[in-house]
């Protein structure tokens, strides 16, 4: 006969036992991620005659060698976790998220060895267009579920040589912020007594971003020519709307990873002058109240 003390424990245990059941089940997908990445890493330094952190018979140090830490394998571990986190819908070429890894444990050797000679190139992204609220529509370039993964890793290494210098008052897209603090911020200017306010919309910015421009930003703080060569051609990657590949000369399209923080990178020189001339305001990607 169970008492209620033994019917409790009981409960206890099973719970216990579906924690630590799930728990396996994450930890065996982790070590099965990290095992594919570490595979290519050997494989590729085999082939390649490859010693400790030198690539392809090329030594790099430090910012000079950020794509190396773009593919090292934690990082490569966070990227594809985020990106199935996140799913969204498959690109130009069809695949979706859950196909993803199988397909990386195929070809992640080769893929690896493109990235570090530089010979990689993406996909067309696929052109996805949701109404606005006030009419018009908002064009989105979504990438392939392997260029948003290589997008993501790339991502990861960027912001701690961007984000510290980036203003106080932009919110969008940043590590530990959110939308919810700029519209504080906003509030506590008004209650300090500023009545007049600008509501700037940049309209259509992502799709006009200049990639000269963008470029010549991005290469003063990154020393590794072969990651600034891997953003311009995700930039120049070309969009794929009713089966048609266009080309692509200007912008920076939402959907990918990458565009968030490339979109900051631009808009920093607002933020600067903005407090150049003493304004306050609180911006979060390409809106903001002045």
């Amino acid at each position: 006969m169970w008492t209620a003390p033994m019917r409790r424990a009981k409960r206890r245990g099973e719970r216990r036992s579906v924690h630590h059941g799930r728990a396996r089940h994450q930890k065996a997908s982790e070590q099965l991620e990290l095992a594919l990445v570490a595979a290519g890493e050997a494989r590729a330094s085999q082939r390649s005659g490859e010693a400790g952190p030198t690539a392809h018979g090329i030594e790099r140090s430090g910012d000079d060698d950020l794509l190396s830490q773009v593919v090292e394998r934690s990082n490569l571990a966070r990227a594809l976790k985020r990106v199935r986190q996140n799913q969204g819908s498959a690109g130009s070429d069809g695949m979706t998220v859950d196909e993803l890894l199988p397909y990386l444990k195929r070809h992640w050797t080769r893929l690896r060895e493109a990235l570090l000679t530089g010979r990689y190139q993406p996909s067309a992204v696929r052109q996805h267009q949701i109404p606005k609220p006030g009419g018009g529509v908002r064009t989105l370039g979504i990438p392939t579920a392997l260029d948003r993964f290589i997008q993501q890793a790339v991502l990861q290494v960027l912001p701690p040589r961007f984000d510290p210098t980036f203003s106080e008052s932009s919110y969008g897209f940043r590590p530990g912020r959110r939308a919810h603090e700029a519209v504080c911020q906003a509030q506590r200017y008004v209650q300090r007594g500023r009545r007049w306010v600008v509501d700037v919309d940049l309209e259509q910015f992502f799709d006009r971003v200049n990639h000269d421009v963008l470029m010549g930003k991005l290469s003063p703080r990154i020393a590794d020519r072969r990651v600034l060569v891997l953003i311009r051609r995700f930039l120049a990657a070309g969009m794929m709307a009713n089966g048609v590949v266009q080309a692509r000369y200007e912008g920076t399209p939402q959907g990918g990873p990458l565009s968030p923080l490339l979109a900051n990178v631009l808009l920093d020189e607002v933020d600067k002058e903005l407090e150049r001339r003493g304004h306050r305001f609180a911006r979060y990607a390409e809106d903001c109240n002045v």
